[in-house]
């Protein structure tokens, strides 16, 4: 999980600074050391920390924090305003050029996931109206131009090619071309990168953007080349004026020292970071979510935003129609089991909940087929047994847990499960009965999952 071991070790910090009535200075300053070496540890720009703690041992040694009530708390706060600052205060996202096409200008080293980032973006243009195009100028790296294919066919998105003989900066050209006669309002060149920075790519880089004249240069980095992302960033900023990042495989990378450096050496806002395989897993960057995840906080607006978009709105309303009136069932159970599958493997998912311990989540050996298994129990059930769990007896749970491949108390798990969870929900919905009349349902309740 990413900033999985920053994440531990401030924590530690802070327990210890909340363990204590009172803060005397050195206390601040014990504990900034040990942040410094935290994020030393995960792989942060050395003058990036330098500058983090100074600036950080200044607010936290005077009088606000030091003779608060609650010292402990007030330092955690300052940390993650701070963290938040560092890496870019506020969402920064795609501008437009006023006259279509927007030409995106996709660049990087080899390896770095430009082709991928480039689909998954082109996906994620196509779900918010626009109607992207994919232009292939990488002719260097085999099957450089079957592979954006591919990603293209997988996301639905259409991708001009020319072959591997044509110069790129023409087939940028020809590709912008081809979009303004066939009516797509956003363009994204996917060009080629190597496995290091060299006079030559800088020179082809060049050569396309002063042709194309994009609307973005948008530099794709991988979260674990650490140190060397923030060389590559710099260096690409220095030759060719990024606009922005795009930070990939940070699902990978338990560090995450790229993501804290970026921003502050370059000065160029990260605006994706990708964090898993599938197109949802590329996710807008939000600074301020992301700080809250590092200290431990949770991230409910992002995993509201997961949910929204796996939840069917008409399937959200009926449940909670039913979770009002108690006649919540077990294929309603079932069928919110299988949206939350959309959401995201369920160690990310707690992750972003508040209230989770990450140091012992990260350790956790979560069982991702545990959804598996209620799905299997539910879908052996007949449908009068779904409706009317109470009839289930002796030998009907024998019958199904047979079915399922589970055992007997597998099924009197998951039935004790739904009860607990039927419980609960109604007690929710009957506490928020009151709130509902001044602000107006915005259906909280129905998009979440149950984790139960």
């Amino acid at each position: 999980m990413a900033f999985g071991n920053l994440s531990e070790k401030l924590q530690s910090v802070f327990k210890a600074l909340k363990g204590k009535g009172r803060l005397s200075e050195k206390d601040v300053k014990d504990a900034m050391r040990e942040v410094r070496l935290a994020l030393l540890e995960a792989d942060v720009n050395f003058r990036v920390v330098k500058e983090f703690v100074t600036s950080l041992t200044e607010k936290a040694v005077g009088h606000t924090v030091l003779e608060a009530l609650n010292p402990g708390q007030q330092v955690i706060k300052l940390v993650d305003e701070q963290l938040t600052a560092l890496m870019g205060s506020t969402q920064s996202q795609l501008t437009f050029s006023p006259k279509p096409p927007t030409v995106y200008m996709m660049v990087g080293l080899q390896g770095a996931g430009k082709t991928t980032s480039s689909g998954k973006l082109s996906g994620i243009l196509r779900k918010q109206g626009r109607k992207p195009l994919l232009v292939a100028c990488d002719i260097y790296r085999p099957a450089a131009i079957k592979q954006l294919q591919i990603v293209g066919k997988t996301y639905n998105i259409p991708v001009f090619e020319m072959g591997d003989k044509e110069n790129p900066a023409v087939i940028a050209q020809k590709g912008v071309e081809f979009a303004v006669q066939n009516g797509h309002d956003v363009v994204l060149i996917d060009t080629a990168g190597r496995l290091h920075i060299d006079d030559e790519l800088m020179g082809e880089l060049s050569q396309i953007k002063s042709i194309i004249m994009p609307q973005e240069i948008l530099l794709v980095v991988d979260a674990m080349t650490g140190q060397d992302a923030v060389n590559v960033a710099q260096t690409f900023n220095e030759k060719l004026g990024l606009d922005g990042i795009i930070v990939t495989k940070l699902d990978s990378d338990t560090r995450g020292g790229a993501v804290l450096s970026v921003k502050a050496v370059t000065g160029k806002p990260i605006k994706y970071v990708g964090m898993g395989e599938k197109l949802e897993d590329m996710e807008p960057f939000y600074p301020d979510r992301m700080a809250s995840r590092i200290l431990g906080m949770g991230d409910v607006l992002s995993l509201i935003d997961k949910a929204q978009q796996a939840f069917d709105e008409k399937q959200a309303a009926e449940l909670e129609q039913k979770i009002r009136q108690n006649t919540l069932t077990l294929d309603d159970f079932l069928a919110q089991m299988q949206q939350m599958k959309k959401m995201g493997p369920l160690k990310d998912l707690l992750g972003m909940m508040p209230g989770i311990d990450q140091s012992q989540l990260a350790g956790a050996d979560i069982d991702e087929k545990a959804l598996v298994h209620v799905e299997a129990i539910i879908q052996s059930m007949t449908k009068h047994e779904r409706r009317d769990p109470s009839i289930l007896n002796g030998s009907r749970k024998r019958r199904i847990a047979t079915g399922s491949g589970r055992t007997i108390q597998d099924v009197n798990r998951v039935l004790k499960q739904f009860e607990e969870m039927r419980k609960m929900m109604k007690g929710l919905t009957g506490g928020m009965a009151g709130k509902k009349g001044k602000k107006g349902r915005k259906g909280f309740l129905p998009n979440l999952p149950f984790f139960s």
